[in-house]
């Protein structure tokens, strides 16, 4: 019913071919791929990754090689602030998305995932306002296209460079549901990652139930709040000084509990494997080793 993938972000020294590679020699069915442009200078862990080029790629070997080890593709990624305070950062971040959603119409893929974005100088409301003017050719492109857009709901906050309040506006189902009310199309929807909901003391699982028609793919990636730390420094403190991602089943997500909601809402996208616990990342061989352990945990709800 639901098909187990991974985030290519991970595998950033692999080429697409290593990517699809390891998957098919993994029991994996799908990758998300990161398609982050050619000369992004983001240094941001976990970012400036390219494993699609979408302005240099061959359609036909791409979709050839996924046809021959038996892969397909769940999304398109790309993770940039187009609602940066620097305009020219921001009409590039906005027309870079543009064409990876035409990339998923060429290639066949279904979704798009990417972050809204935020000002930092300025209010939520504000930032809504903002969204609303930069968003609108964005969510046209997607019509144009017939693809789905999928936010992922991460504060984009956790170091100094990112406060206050993080480079993400979607991070609460308050601000989702004026993000769905600006632009109601159904190809509007979320990358629902549950482990951002820990950290700010948030219900997991209850989005699940509240959004399911606006879940257009699905991050599988956990989370640790120590208490101990959290005790000393406090909410608005920097969250990673008291909370730190980690694999699925090393954490608080309630996975049992989170399953049973996409099976009950007949959820049938995508899951896909999001590592980034900082416990494995000593070596390729740790990455790989953490991949597979992610994998391990999550198959027990699978098929």
């Amino acid at each position: 019913m639901l098909k187990l993938g991974f985030v290519s972000a991970i595998l950033a020294d692999s080429s697409f071919e290593g990517v699809v590679d390891f998957a098919a020699n993994n029991d994996f069915k799908c990758v998300e791929m990161m398609c982050w442009p050619g000369n992004s200078a983001d240094a941001r862990r976990y970012a400036g990754v390219t494993h699609i080029d979408v302005e240099n790629m061959d359609i036909n070997y791409i979709n050839g090689y996924l046809k021959q080890k038996n892969i397909s593709i769940s999304g398109l990624g790309y993770y940039p602030n187009p609602l940066d305070a620097d305009t020219k950062k921001s009409e590039f971040y906005i027309e870079h998305i543009k064409k990876i959603i035409r990339a998923c119409n060429q290639l066949g893929v279904p979704v798009m995932n990417t972050f809204i974005g935020r000002n930092q100088a300025l209010n939520m409301q504000d930032n809504l306002e903002l969204f609303k003017k930069l968003w609108k050719p964005i969510i046209e492109t997607a019509e144009q296209e017939d693809i789905k857009i999928g936010i992922e709901n991460c504060p984009m906050f956790f170091t100094n460079d990112e406060w206050p309040g993080g480079k993400n506006l979607a991070i609460s189902p308050a601000v989702w549901d004026r993000m769905f009310q600006t632009f109601p199309t159904p190809l509007f929807g979320l990358n629902y990652d549950p482990s951002h909901m820990i950290f700010q003391m948030m219900d997991e699982i209850k989005p699940i139930y509240q959004y399911k028609d606006r879940l257009h793919h699905v991050h599988i990636k956990d989370v640790k709040v120590y208490r101990d730390k959290l005790d000393r420094v406090g909410i608005l403190a920097n969250p990673l000084e008291y909370h730190s991602p980690k694999l699925p089943g090393l954490g608080d997500v309630n996975w049992r509990a989170f399953f049973a909601a996409l099976t009950d809402i007949r959820y049938r996208g995508p899951v896909v494997i999001e590592v980034e616990d900082k416990a494995y990342e000593g070596s390729q061989e740790d990455v790989h080793a953490a991949i597979r352990t992610a994998r391990n945990y999550v198959k027990q709800f699978l098929d």
